[in-house]
């Protein structure tokens, strides 16, 4: 009679293994979290295994599995299988969805979002705000997204209908994009989204769905942002550190600290305190050892904060847990959810150590824009592997006619006569006339043409077309679309004036930057 038989005996130190981490509970806020197959030498846990036959004592080879078979008749014989290695729990992307947060009124971005949502405004010439995100999730393999809408969303929403569709625009597959815009239920009544937790607790529904079942991770993502990111990297380090929910930040200075979430964190990178915006001494108890990051001292005493991105992922079933369970009347997730969810899970902080712009305001946005014509730009749209995607919009190339540019960035499909351009940016459709001077100005173009020969008619009738007219002199500005600017005008704010709002003459100020009105139109010889 045949038999078979295999006696197996293993010496190990104790390991503990949790949600296929292997780990001896050590961390670390730089580390690989104890990562990698069971003679892993960073571990500090030393697996070594001893195999011995029961008859022989002979000693066996580490890794290897040994089985004996035996017949009465015929001598052992041995077979040798390789023992297979543990590691580490790696991230994928079909396990993740994004919500990005669209919805908010964009006050401080005012006049920029009083017909568009602040994801909507453009940027760079030829994107818009929404477009970063979308590229980063398209770029890190992510092509399950939700946008939250809210006010203003005409645009925003026409945007990603030309953009991320299934046909002409990105190709997702099996992803999708979907905007879920604030809607009356019998649940929420007529409530609009309260903040930004309440916008995803009101379509939480949606997250319990029998097609996002396999969402593992859940990855909470602002549309205002300038920034170039690989969330898997950050998945990963959520996945990493069996985190609940991880928080990715930046080293922030004193000068803007108190425009942001703060956080303290220990030595294995848990978060241990977060305070959304704190003023005065709240401010200043906020101060850590940013060394502890990584940062020189010398960068550490430059930048003693660490910054919430606004940037999150969460574990789904904690998600929907806090939301609907355990802070059911908590609507924002930097005030609210996070300071409170420290206490009792496992919040992580996920270092970004690259480019990171807020853009909330006028001045921040038009800072951001200008920043990008510079050489070399601390950010820029063109990657060859990560591009950045917007609506294909089929122009002609621009045409540029004994013009003098210099540090600018110029759309396509613009016309330029003999004008100067100087660290600006000419967004598309764009037109300058002769003798036309832009000089630290964020042009953001049009929707649309003028043809030569309507041109000719308005200037014949005394009206102006949409674009610069000749010998305009334009300094320090931002010119929302379809802007008509006529001859001989200057706009330069040589007085220094900080705050106006002129709306019936076409323009506002915001710290100290003229904004010319969507669809304004600024007559001949105009001086502002």
């Amino acid at each position: 009679m045949d038999s078979c038989c295999a006696t197996l005996k293993a010496n190990a130190h104790p390991v503990q293994v949790r949600k296929g981490l292997i780990t001896n509970g050590d961390n670390g806020f730089w580390g690989e979290c104890l990562r990698g197959s069971l003679n892993n030498g960073t571990m500090g846990t030393k697996l070594t295994k001893s195999l011995r036959t029961e008859n022989g004592g002979r000693k066996i080879k580490t890794g290897v599995a040994y089985s004996v078979f035996t017949d009465v008749n015929k001598e052992v014989a041995t077979q040798t299988f390789q023992a297979p290695l543990l590691g580490k729990q790696i991230a994928d992307p079909k396990n993740v969805a994004s919500i990005i947060l669209g919805g908010g009124a964009g006050t401080r971005l005012f006049p920029l979002t009083s017909r568009r949502a602040k994801p909507a405004v453009p940027i760079g010439g030829c994107y818009r705000l929404i477009d970063v995100p979308m590229s980063n999730c398209i770029n890190s393999g992510i092509n399950k997204i939700f946008i939250m809408t809210q006010f203003n969303s005409a645009s925003l929403n026409r945007h990603l209908a030309r953009t991320y569709n299934f046909g002409n625009g990105v190709n997702f597959g099996d992803g999708f994009v979907e905007v879920l815009a604030a809607t009356q239920t019998p649940e929420t009544g007529t409530r609009w989204f309260q903040g930004t937790a309440d916008a995803v607790r009101q379509f939480i529904w949606v997250f319990e769905d029998a097609k996002n079942k396999h969402v593992e991770n859940i990855l909470i993502l602002s549309g205002d942002h300038l920034y170039r990111m690989e969330y898997m990297d950050f998945v990963q380090k959520h996945v990493d550190t069996n985190a609940d929910i991880t928080v990715s930040c930046v080293p922030m200075d004193d000068s803007r600290a108190s425009d942001y979430g703060l956080m303290k964190i220990d030595n294995t990178g848990r978060i241990i305190q977060f305070l959304e915006k704190p003023k005065g001494a709240d401010l200043k108890a906020m101060q850590v050892n940013t060394t502890l990051l990584g940062l020189s001292q010398q960068e550490a005493m430059k930048y003693p904060y660490i910054a919430s991105m606004g940037v999150y992922v969460f574990r789904t079933e904690v998600l929907l847990k806090l939301l609907r369970w355990r802070y059911p009347t908590c609507n924002d997730f930097g005030s609210e959810i996070i300071p409170a969810a420290v206490k009792e899970h496992n919040v992580q902080a996920y270092l970004f150590n690259d480019y990171w712009e807020d853009i909330g305001t006028i001045k921040s946005f038009f800072d951001a824009n200008l920043a990008l014509t510079e050489q070399p730009p601390n950010f820029e749209f063109y990657d060859p592997k990560t591009p950045f995607f917007t609506s294909p919009r089929f122009l002609p190339p621009t045409k540029v006619d004994k013009c003098r540019i210099v540090n600018a960035i110029i759309s396509h499909g613009c016309f330029l006569r003999e004008c100067s351009v100087q660290h600006s940016i000419v967004g598309v459709r764009s037109r300058l006339e002769y003798g036309c001077e832009l000089k630290d100005t964020m042009m953001m173009g049009a929707d649309y043409y003028h043809t030569e020969s309507e041109i000719a008619s308005l200037l014949a009738e005394g009206k102006v077309p949409i674009g610069v007219g000749q010998n305009t002199k334009i300094r320090n500005c931002i010119i929302d679309k379809n802007a008509k600017i006529g001859r001989d005008v200057i706009i330069a704010n040589k007085d220094g004036v900080q705050e106006a709002d002129r709306p019936d003459d076409g323009f506002y100020i915001r710290s100290g930057i003229i904004v010319i009105l969507k669809n304004a139109t600024i007559k001949d010889g105009t001086v502002i």
